[in-house]
């Protein structure tokens, strides 16, 4: 008992205080093992690109980690970053991660679109997405958010397939949008 009283008085002097309803939420930030590997992709193609904060279970945002299956840039300077989690019978998770520096065109595929089936708009952290739902590449059978910032276009998508719904990816996409980070090319030496 004085034990249980001994640890009760301890946490009672704690500084444990919420921050006000008004506070605005932290900014979102690359977790320090993958920034490196975001840092190097942004100064390899010379333009800012979109560091995730989280994805989903077991998945991580580490360039070359283990989940880590696509890794494409083009000469252009547009990159695929593409992490995979598969497990035959449970199923898959799929985030793919994509930059176009200077474009803000939809890319085609074999002639036509590769982004197709526009859903309704939305508006998440300040930013007006567009929603795609028929989507050809490595983004079939995705759910795809482009948006565009300073004369570039990015995207997220994520393969809807078990053991996720429409709408779990749906709620998937939108905390991964909110926690994405800018990372800007770093000076040169």
């Amino acid at each position: 008992m004085a034990l249980v009283l001994g640890l009760a008085v301890g946490c009672a002097g704690d500084d444990v205080t919420e921050p006000p309803a008004s506070a605005a939420p932290a900014a979102p930030r690359c977790p320090a093992a993958w920034r490196p590997g975001w840092q190097r992709l942004a100064n390899r193609i010379e333009a800012p690109v979109y560091c995730p904060s989280w994805l989903p279970d077991p998945l991580t945002g580490q360039i070359d980690g283990r989940w880590n299956n696509i890794h494409s840039v083009s000469k252009d300077g547009s990159y695929l970053l593409g992490f995979t989690w598969y497990e035959v019978p449970s199923g898959e998770i799929h985030v793919n991660l994509r930059g176009y520096p200077g474009s803000v065109r939809i890319p085609r595929c074999d002639g036509t679109p590769c982004f197709s089936d526009r859903g309704p708009s939305k508006r998440l952290a300040g930013t007006s997405i567009t929603v795609y739902t028929a989507n050809r590449g490595a983004d079939r059978w995705h759910v795809l958010y482009a948006w565009k910032r300073d004369g570039s276009l990015y995207t997220l998508s994520e393969h809807v397939a078990a053991p996720l719904s429409y709408r779990q990816v749906l709620r998937y996409l939108d905390r991964m949008f909110r926690g994405l980070e800018l990372i800007a090319p770093s000076a040169s030496p």
